[in-house]
């Protein structure tokens, strides 16, 4: 298995292209950028001042800005054809991106005592063009044209804002003045999300390369075999949780597919799973990861910096959700298996977990610190820096994981390729964010949002979840959440739902989208490792995750699924969610637990008392216990007699 880059980046590019991309003289060079990107953010960071390099705030953005977007037009080529060569307009489209951002990092200190976004010198606002272009073209590499062409509207709309009708209406800016705001203010390129990866995302970045080359990902996936390999349906209940716990670590979908499929896919297919099935399972486990802490991807670092709260809150609020997200799957899996009397792994193929956790003791260790300076010490932009530390200094002790110079170079490859996937995405999506705050149109959108609903929160959300839903299509999760947070999260908010809450329901609409036809980016990438038809594919990957879609509407509507309120109406919340969840998937598989195979009348009885028990109100629980009683009453006294006395 060659592991993909677990870093909280979501590229659409195919993951491996980079590494066939990059060969001798480009290679050392996209090296070489990605090692001066680093140490500019360790410098940063911890306020070294080397060699007394210490930029403000908005020349060190600019700096990093041109490294990684220099790197990508290195990493990622401009057409399928250059897939494997680095072009000869590629050199002068990274050299351009040096010289400008050098320029404005340069000036940075002046930019800001002059008021450059306003009025600058003409130097100034052409290497602001140049730029604008090359942000384009970053994004389009790394994001793919839907992605550019969202960017290019909303990017331009300061233009023409004044001539759109009714809340579409905002502020005029004439060239110049729109080419300047983006590059040289500070609510566009170098805004928020680029705020975000330059001070966080990259040290988790870092953290993920390490476990990465250091044999993390092989772990993982013992211990999960470790684990659930005996039991039924083994090799598809390894899948949800290797894919899991490896995509809370990376945030990076398909990269997750391409990292443990080669694995788990076969092994399914062994045991008696249909190969588009079992694609399927890995599909939905592998975005799942998008959710699930303690790292999540770059987005929850997002998240955090536009709520204003410790990351540490999106880790807690987070958990529930994710961990209702694999239950359902683990529910639907083992009843799919039981169904249909599916084993588990040989005893041979199973590795022992004492051996598996003594060998593997400091991939958990690192990631233990990890957490607990996350939740505890509420060190985030420190934590990733030193979990690495300790996670590299242990191995070197262990001659099999040592960080050797073959594994040096792979662990800046890929944090090389990851940082400047995600610098030239969400450098192109701070164009989004810019037009819409210079104009004023996000504001307006969401005032007219609630005017329509006329206070209607089902409404509200089922338009918010399909919007997510569709833009989640042509954008990574992240893009698609940066705009629905600045669109659509005000007015869910202004409506009275929980702010942490209304933000994450977005991005679990966001993120649906990798497992739903037609695009079901996951459920494709995994039918090509499995060798499945990939449409048949992405149907049985929207049927597995039929559960996952009722999940967001649960947790905005009770925020003690979030873990926030009181204890007893968690600890409520957690046991009617869990059993909701767990009746919805025996009604879908046609299962239930010491009941054996429902026929169709007991099955829809089954999904009716799960239904009646996601609504959070006494008397909806009771109904939906009483149901559940009644079912184990009925099968115990009535059929399981008959049945006896008939055979």
């Amino acid at each position: 298995m060659k592991p993909a880059s677990n870093a909280p980046a979501e590229q659409t590019n195919t993951p491996d292209a980079p590494s066939s991309r990059l060969q001798g003289f480009a290679y050392w060079c996209a090296m070489g950028l990605g090692t001066l990107g680093l140490l500019m953010a360790i410098n940063q960071t911890f306020n070294l001042k080397i060699l007394g390099f210490q930029p403000l705030g908005n020349a060190y953005l600019y700096y990093l800005i041109g490294v990684f977007l220099a790197a990508a037009f290195l990493c990622f080529p401009a057409w399928s054809g250059a897939r494997h060569r680095v072009s000869w307009y590629d050199w002068p489209l990274a050299l351009a991106a040096l010289g400008a951002c050098g320029y404005l990092g340069y000036h940075g200190l002046i930019m800001i005592q002059l008021g450059w976004d306003y009025m600058a010198p003409t130097e100034a606002t052409a290497a602001s063009a140049v730029l604008l272009v090359l942000v384009l073209e970053g994004v389009r590499r790394c994001g793919g044209w839907p992605l550019l062409g969202v960017a290019a509207l909303f990017g331009t709309y300061p233009l023409y804002a004044d001539s759109m009708p009714g809340f579409l209406w905002g502020n005029e800016y004439g060239l110049a003045e729109t080419i300047r705001a983006h590059v040289m203010g500070v609510e566009s390129i170098i805004g928020i999300p680029m705020q975000v990866v330059a001070q966080l995302v990259i040290g988790f970045v870092v953290f993920g390369a390490a476990l990465t080359v250091t044999g993390g990902g092989e772990f993982f996936m013992r211990f999960s075999t470790a684990l659930m390999g005996g039991s039924r349906g083994g090799p598809a209940k390894v899948s949800v949780l290797s894919s899991g716990i490896l995509g809370s670590l990376s945030g990076s979908v398909i990269s997750n597919i391409l990292t443990t499929g080669p694995i788990t896919i076969p092994t399914m297919k062994k045991t008696g799973y249909p190969a588009h099935y079992a694609a399927a399972i890995e599909a939905c486990a592998s975005t799942g990861g998008t959710l699930m802490p303690p790292i999540m991807g770059a987005v929850a670092f997002i998240m955090a910096s536009f709520l204003g709260v410790p990351y540490s809150e999106i880790i807690i609020a987070a958990f529930l959700p994710a961990l209702l997200f694999y239950l359902a799957l683990l529910f639907q899996v083992d009843n799919y298996a039981a169904k249909r009397g599916l084993k588990g792994m040989p005893k041979a193929d199973i590795p022992d977990l004492k051996e598996t956790l003594k060998d593997g003791w400091p991939y958990l260790l690192s990631l233990v610190m990890l957490i607990y300076m996350l939740l505890f010490m509420r060190l985030e932009a420190y934590a990733p820096y030193y979990a690495t530390v300790v996670l590299l200094g242990i191995s070197m002790f262990k001659r099999r994981h040592r960080l050797n110079l073959k594994r040096a170079l792979a662990f800046i490859r890929d944090l090389t390729t990851s940082v400047s996937n995600l610098v030239a995405i969400l450098a192109g999506i701070g164009l989004v964010v810019g037009g819409l705050s210079y104009t004023g149109v996000a504001g307006a959108f969401s005032r007219e949002l609630l005017l329509y609903a006329d206070g209607s929160i089902p409404l509200m959300l089922a338009a918010g979840a399909v919007t997510s839903f569709v833009l989640g299509m042509g954008m990574t999760v992240s893009a698609c959440y940066i705009f629905l947070s600045i669109l659509l999260a005000p007015a869910l908010v202004n409506a009275g739902l929980n702010p942490l809450a209304s933000h994450l329901f977005i991005l679990y609409w966001g993120m649906m989208s990798y497992i739903t036809p037609p695009v079901a980016l996951a459920a494709i990438t995994a039918a090509g490792v499995a060798g499945a038809n990939a449409s048949k594919t992405g149907l049985y990957a929207m049927r597995l995750g039929g559960i996952l879609f009722i999940l967001p509407f649960l947790f905005v509507l009770n925020p003690s699924l979030i873990l926030q309120g009181a204890l007893s109406n968690i600890l409520v919340s957690v046991v009617t969610a869990v059993t909701a969840i767990w009746l919805m998937a025996s009604a879908m598989e046609g299962y239930l637990y010491r009941v054996g195979i429902l026929v169709w009348p007991l099955r829809v009885l089954v999904m009716t008392s799960g239904v009646v028990l996601i609504y959070p109100d006494i008397v909806t629980d009771a109904i939906g216990f009483g149901l559940v009683g009644l079912i184990y009453v009925w099968h115990q006294w009535v059929r399981r007699p008959v049945s006896l006395k008939s055979s």
